[in-house]
């Protein structure tokens, strides 16, 4: 008996691929983590020290230096202010890390391309796993600050991986998109770059999104950053539900990019090998 293959551009690929190449994944997910601090005397702790230096560093500027407000009452005073900052970091991080990575995977990997049968569609995997351990322990420091400075920890904090979850759908869909592109067109790597670093400053990662002008509100809301960065802030830190109807609809657009991403990466990879 036939075991059930969906189409290879279909929605269903895209689950049945991951399920299938699990430990493959899996295991050049571990590689990338563990190779990233080979060599190094400390190791795998500097993934918990990067971000406790990053988070004290956040803390003495914009708390003790700039003395910043973030424009609510929220419990803990002026440390508060880089708790708030630091959570919206943490989501522009894992956002960066995959896209500015993305163009480049496939050039990277031209062994695989070339010379055995491989499944291209798993190298974005493998980069989001890696980016989003790195940014679940940058969380992990952040609630360990909260409860220090701000008294305790919301219980909302469990909605995190709903919140999370279209997010992670929508940089695949990017992550298959900007690979494909990347083999193609050299100069995507170079613009990724750039865009991440325009993001940075035009999401709601060191500004509250109500403090813009209503007019300004709905084109930044166009970005994929800022409904993210704010409900993460609602459930991490405020202690609030997140917005429902918004995640639905984030949901559906998420899903439907990821699918559009994964189709043109299987329909243009046929031509990775002649041009690599």
């Amino acid at each position: 008996m036939k075991l059930y293959q969906p189409l290879p551009n279909s929605p269903m690929a895209i689950a049945h691929s991951l399920w299938r190449h699990r430990q493959l994944v899996w295991q050049m997910s571990k590689r990338e983590v563990l190779g990233r601090y080979r060599g190094s005397m400390v190791g795998l702790a500097w993934s918990f020290f990067n971000p406790i230096f990053m988070l004290l560093v956040y803390t003495f500027v914009f708390s003790v230096v700039f003395e910043a407000r973030w424009g609510q009452d929220v419990a803990g005073g002026r440390g508060s202010f880089a708790i708030i900052l630091f959570a919206g970091l943490v989501v522009h991080s894992l956002f960066a890390e995959c896209v500015n990575r993305a163009p480049t995977l496939v050039l990277n990997n031209a062994s695989y391309v070339k010379k055995v049968v491989f499944p291209l569609e798993i190298l974005p995997w493998t980069t989001l796993i890696s980016a989003f351990f790195h940014a679940a322990i940058s969380i992990l420091v952040l609630l360990v600050a909260e409860l220090a400075l701000m008294g305790g920890i919301p219980w909302t904090v469990l909605l995190l991986p709903v919140v999370l979850a279209p997010f992670v759908i929508s940089i695949m869909g990017i992550s298959w998109l900007l690979a494909s592109l990347g083999v193609y067109l050299r100069d995507v790597a170079q613009i990724t770059g750039v865009i991440t670093t325009v993001l940075l400053f035009m999401s709601p990662v060191f500004y509250p999104l109500s403090r813009l002008p209503e007019k300004f509100q709905a084109w930044l809301l166009l970005n994929p950053l800022t409904f993210i960065i704010e409900q993460t802030r609602q459930v991490l830190v405020f202690g609030n539900l997140p917005d429902w109807g918004g995640l639905l609809v984030y949901s559906v657009a998420a899903c439907l990019l990821a699918w559009l991403g994964f189709a043109w990466f299987q329909k243009s990879r046929g031509g990775f090998a002649d041009v690599l």
